[in-house]
């Protein structure tokens, strides 16, 4: 993605929590050129030494588990909070509105993992009573065969955090009042994020 230096973040352990708090990522592969998506929750496993493994399923009735077999790198987003900047908050009248916002882009080649076990495992496995365990077995195992699982090794991270750096301190705090400010929950989650940044 386009990332000014400003912008840029390339500390694992902030770009692993955006992951972690916005799992609900956006998978893009291709196939002959054609790019494909899917809006998927996904899951970060820590790997020492790596950025990390992610980890989802798609419906079996998704044609881009199949992609993943031409082993090309996809494409996995997280969308953090945003939000709108009025240039009335800067100290200068010369500015252009513009959005506040975080975005985090992980690259890497699924693989399958066409297995019920794992499946279950990955997203019941902590709960008291996993759920696949409360059905018939059989009605169990013709809901689990509607999925594939898939795994993808973090081959590179790219994190995006646009929030007013690139602005004279007086009009970040600005910005950081009026956000604070606001009656929109996601403007003031933005004035969170602003704040954390600050302060390390």
């Amino acid at each position: 993605m386009y990332l000014p230096n400003s912008f840029q973040v390339t500390d694992s352990e902030q770009l692993t929590d955006v992951i972690r708090r916005f799992s609900f990522a956006t998978l893009i592969t291709t196939l002959d050129g054609v790019p494909f998506a899917t809006h998927l929750p996904v899951l970060h496993r820590v790997q020492p030494g790596t950025a990390g493994v992610l980890v989802g399923h798609v419906a079996r009735a998704n044609p881009q588990w199949q992609h993943f077999a031409n082993s090309t790198e996809s494409l996995a987003i997280f969308s953090g909070p945003h939000a709108y900047v009025s240039p009335s908050w800067y100290e200068t009248e010369l500015a252009v509105p513009t959005w506040n916002y975080i975005a985090v882009h992980a690259y890497g080649v699924p693989r399958v993992i066409d297995d019920e076990a794992w499946l279950v495992e990955r997203y019941e496995s902590s709960r008291p009573q996993p759920w696949p365990n409360q059905l018939p077995e059989d009605f169990r195992r013709n809901l689990l065969k509607s999925i594939v699982g898939f795994e993808m090794p973090i081959a590179r991270i790219e994190g995006k955090f646009k929030l007013s750096q690139n602005r004279p301190a007086q009009d970040q705090a600005n910005v950081l009042r009026e956000l604070s400010a606001s009656s929109i929950p996601e403007s003031r989650a933005v004035a969170d994020w602003m704040s954390a940044l600050a302060g390390r």
